[in-house]
């Protein structure tokens, strides 16, 4: 996000284009890994770096606190907001 609070639509890494998608967000525990298919996310057209909006930041934040409490092995959940 910029400053201003609007997406970028340049890519700050590559500068292609950004624009809305999904990705796959991956967590290693140490005791074990928490993985969430289907996040929204910005995402980059040509490398395919891909930021969160703040609310979907917070809600991966619960998604691994809940794992790592629950010392799970290997989580394996789709995005649910």
């Amino acid at each position: 996000m910029t400053k201003q609070g609007t997406p970028p639509d340049r890519c700050p890494l590559c500068g292609g284009r950004v624009g809305p998608g999904e990705t796959t967000f991956t967590v290693e525990l140490g005791f074990g890994v928490v993985v969430v298919r289907h996040v929204p996310a910005l995402v980059c057209e040509t490398c395919g770096e891909s930021w969160f909006e703040d609310e979907t930041a917070v809600n991966l934040e619960r998604i691994v606190e809940t794992a790592r409490k629950e010392k799970s092995q290997v989580e394996v959940l789709a995005y649910s907001a």
